[in-house]
């Protein structure tokens, strides 16, 4: 019995399909049957039903793959510490990220990352929070950047920095004059929300006492569109959103005849974490890729000050390859 035999049982157990799971693995299909077959004969068991259309594990086979998983990141682990001796975040990292942030903080991220991390191989998924939780609970993503805190799962977390939240309404709203707006004076609008905007995850955004009221439907879901998409149907009067920090000039650019006006209501903002299984090998290493962001977030954001739980605090002064920014 090999560790790789193991991770090809695994990979068809998280896969379901042949053909998928050696892709997965780096391998030809031949040569992971092959190797499966011989990892049964060694066990003596039955693992898997062959012959239908979609390929299952018997319950053994089941079994042995649950343990297998436990098997495959213990050695994993292994050789993280080896690599973390010589070099912290060294090798593939498979991330996750929200779509409403994965546009505007990418840009930003991949040169800070190549800059501190050279060796750091990232590959990036973008999907909705929920999508994401999936896959990283199933072992598909390594970690993902969501909103926080989450709900359920066996996770750890830890906070990157805190997004506010703008007004986005068309030039001829009555509102698109102001040089700041409260959230208490949108009670008769209509809000039009992509699906991570509402009032999930324990968030407590001053809009989640609007989405309560009974007697007010003034929220549109729309799950399935982009913000930019969003930006453009409020352009054309049909209602308001609001619009992240960081997606803010985007969003004008977009949309011609946006007006983009800041929330000075407290708490109207979403924070942002990196999060990843708790049981991960890789947990120290995502503790630090975590204080790396956090401690010189991206503009536009504010820093999540640990030392007063709740609190954000302005960004630090910019630095641009040692120099100050001015």
């Amino acid at each position: 019995m090999t560790l790789r035999e193991l991770r090809y049982l695994v990979a068809l157990a998280d896969h379901g399909h042949f053909g998928r799971a050696a892709a997965a693995c780096h391998a030809s299909q031949p040569t992971l049957s092959t190797q499966l077959r011989k990892l049964e004969d060694y066990l003596g068991a039955e693992l898997i039903e062959r012959g239908g259309r979609t390929t299952r594990l018997t319950p053994l086979g089941q079994d042995i793959a649950a343990r297998a998983r436990h098997i495959v990141d213990e050695a994993d682990g292994l050789i993280a510490a080896a690599r973390a001796h010589a070099a912290p975040l060294v090798g593939p990292l498979h991330a996750g990220i929200i779509s409403t942030l994965s546009p505007y903080f990418l840009p930003w991220l991949l040169p800070v990352l190549r800059l501190r991390f050279p060796q750091l191989q990232l590959a990036v998924q973008e999907a909705s929070s929920q999508p994401l939780l999936e896959r990283l609970e199933q072992g598909h993503l390594d970690a993902a950047i969501t909103a926080l805190p989450v709900d359920g799962g066996d996770y750890d977390a830890a906070p990157l920095f805190d997004e506010p939240y703008w007004l986005a309404v068309p030039q001829d709203h009555p509102l698109a004059t102001r040089s700041d707006v409260r959230f208490d004076e949108l009670s008769e609008e209509r809000l039009l929300l992509l699906d991570d905007m509402h009032c999930r995850h324990g968030q407590a955004l001053p809009m989640c006492s609007l989405e309560r009221a009974d007697d007010a439907p003034r929220f549109g879901d729309f799950r399935e569109t982009s913000l930019e998409t969003l930006c453009r149907l409020v352009a054309q009067g049909i209602g308001c959103t609001l619009v992240p920090a960081l997606a803010r000039r985007s969003a004008q650019m977009a949309a011609p005849g946006l007006i983009v006006i800041p929330l000075r209501s407290p708490g109207a903002m979403r924070r942002l974490g990196l999060v990843w299984r708790r049981t991960s090998w890789r947990r120290t290493e995502f503790m630090q890729l975590a204080q790396s962001i956090s401690r010189d977030p991206p503009p536009g954001t504010l820093r999540f000050d640990r030392r007063a739980p709740g609190r954000a605090m302005p960004p630090p002064p910019r630095t641009v390859l040692g120099t100050r920014a001015h």
